[in-house]
């Protein structure tokens, strides 16, 4: 089967625009403190994602096994690597925490999770 010139060209086009909106979504490729790690406490939670985040709609809470806010300040997502964000955190108790997060990639996909981790 043969498709005119034009045709081919149109798929062509909506096969490579499929592909890049799969990749799209911004999500995590290093935490620190990982998933799962027991660490001394740490002073920042990070993420480094795959995708470029915009700020505005990207951020990051990280609680105690209470529920409570541990976080010091607002998250940020840096201005020279829009792939990594952060939030400082205060002095940490022996115990677990939770790290939640949200991640708005620059196109506008949303993408959220959380892990836990443990301060010994």
């Amino acid at each position: 089967m043969t498709f005119p010139s034009a045709l081919r060209g149109a798929l062509a086009f909506a096969l490579v625009a499929a592909t890049q909106l799969a990749h799209a979504h911004a999500l995590p490729k290093q935490q620190q403190p990982g998933p799962g790690a027991t660490v001394s406490a740490p002073h920042e939670a990070s993420i480094e994602f795959g995708e470029a985040l915009e700020p505005a709609f990207s951020s990051m809470l990280v609680t105690d096994a209470r529920g409570t806010q541990v976080n010091t300040a607002k998250s940020v997502v840096d201005n020279g690597d829009k792939k990594h964000m952060s939030v400082a955190l205060g002095d940490l108790a022996p115990g677990v925490y939770k790290v939640q997060w949200t991640a708005v990639a620059a196109d506008g996909h949303r993408t959220q999770g959380h892990y836990n981790f443990t301060v010994k």
